[in-house]
């Protein structure tokens, strides 16, 4: 059985391509469907994301090409400019490759965690489509154990490598119990909808978004359960937050040093974080002289960013290695099923060659051949039986002259090597 993965993800295509290879939640049921009718495939599991898009299939005669025909005859893409922009594995790299992925080594971000889910998931999308058997079920579940191994014993996903969750970070660090904490965005963009998720996912509940255009301010508190403020309140509202996060297209400072020492003195002195994230400037560099107020600007999250992707990148050395010893273990696994498997086929053929000569021997007794007759030729037909393929194996070592077949050979049948050479 040939393990089997093609890929095309944002190293090596861009965005225009990996759109047209994508596989909606609709489309993936039938895309499974139509890769398990596909001959001398066994099992199938689609990873599809933003950034890639990957196949990885178990067979017995299928090969690289054969799947990229299918990749690009299910999307009526040309073939071509698939494999152009494309890249795949066989066997121990395939596997080496899905615990990458796993793991997060292969991200546009290194060490971000929501690849984990999306592989669980297509996994799961798998299972219910029937694609997924005992192989799969084996290297799946033995790919999330290392991924989950991978980021307990190094720090790959430890320190924040976006501004937008360094941002969060930062904040955890001024305040404790960060879920209690009021928090005010101002902006509706990418970036403020990034810091809301990671907002979001630390515990935060009371969040408030202030924006210029009132309908996007809504769109993005909908999302949130947050309340919703128009710019001009912000200077009669700013007291009630602990965190003031700001990303806006302003040309000018919309949070003033007066504004923010006014804050300061309704809280009667309680700090406020401050963080901007705008270029130009949403709040005055001015409000870093104030005692109680803590003001990070874009530059100051960037450098921590580099210093966070340096760690990560050396965590990543660790999670290579990692990879490589359980890459090995799901082999050495893999080959004692096959060992197994051998075993029992040769039990059953002997099984079956053993029930066929006794069914023999019954049928001549009952037509009254003599009892010593057809015992004699029981025994000497099933010898010759079980005896047929280690005489053929024995007779062709000696013929190549491979001392180490014969060897392995002798031993297994408890001969003298010597003596079984000369006999030949």
């Amino acid at each position: 059985m040939t393990l089997l993965a093609l890929g095309i993800n944002h190293k090596t295509a861009p965005v225009a391509l990996r759109e047209k290879v994508a596989f909606t939640p609709d489309s993936l049921v039938a895309a499974l469907s139509s890769l398990k009718a596909q001959t001398g495939v066994q099992e199938s599991v689609i990873v599809s994301t933003c950034n890639r898009t990957e196949l990885y299939v178990s067979s017995e005669n299928y090969s690289y090409r054969d799947l990229l025909n299918w990749l690009a005859q299910f999307h009526c893409v040309d073939e071509t400019m698939i494999a152009g922009h494309s890249y795949h594995f066989e066997q121990s790299e395939a596997i080496r490759h899905l615990m990458r992925v796993a793991s997060g080594l292969d991200s546009l971000i290194l060490g971000e965690p929501q690849i984990l889910g999306q592989v669980k998931q297509a996994y799961n999308d798998a299972r219910h489509s029937g694609t997924v058997n005992g192989e799969f079920e084996r290297l799946f579940q033995h790919t999330f154990s290392v991924a989950k191994k991978v980021r307990t014993d190094t720090d790959i996903g430890a320190n924040a490598v976006s501004v937008a969750f360094a941002a969060v970070q930062l904040a955890k660090h001024i305040f404790s119990e960060l879920p209690r904490r009021s928090v005010l965005l101002v902006g509706a963009g990418e970036t403020i909808e990034l810091v809301a998720q990671h907002l979001k996912e630390q515990g935060v509940q009371r969040i408030s978004v202030a924006n210029r255009t009132m309908a996007r301010a809504q769109t993005l508190a909908d999302t949130l359960d947050a309340q919703v403020l128009t710019l001009a309140q912000v200077p009669e509202q700013l007291h009630n937050f602990d965190i003031v996060i700001s990303s806006t297209a302003s040309q000018l400072p919309l949070i003033g040093k007066g504004m923010v020492e006014r804050a300061l003195r309704q809280r009667r002195n309680m700090p406020m974080f401050l963080v901007d994230l705008a270029v130009p400037r949403d709040i005055e560099s001015e409000v870093n002289e104030l005692g109680d107020a803590y003001l990070y600007t874009v530059d100051d999250l960037q450098h921590i960013v580099e210093q966070n992707l340096a760690s990560r990148e050396e965590a990543a050395q660790e999670a290579e290695a990692i990879i490589g010893s359980q890459v090995d273990t799901y082999l050495n696994w893999r080959q004692s099923q096959q060992s197994i498997d051998m075993v029992r086929q040769y039990r059953q053929r002997g099984n079956q060659q053993r029930e066929e000569l006794v069914e023999r021997a019954l049928n001549q007794l009952s037509d009254g051949k003599s009892a010593d007759d057809v015992i004699k030729e029981l025994a000497h037909k099933l010898t010759n039986t079980l005896m047929h393929g280690p005489t053929r194996m024995l007779r062709e070592a000696a013929r190549q002259n491979d001392d180490s077949l014969t060897g392995w050979l002798s031993q297994s049948l408890e001969l003298d090597s010597h003596t079984s050479q000369r006999d030949e």
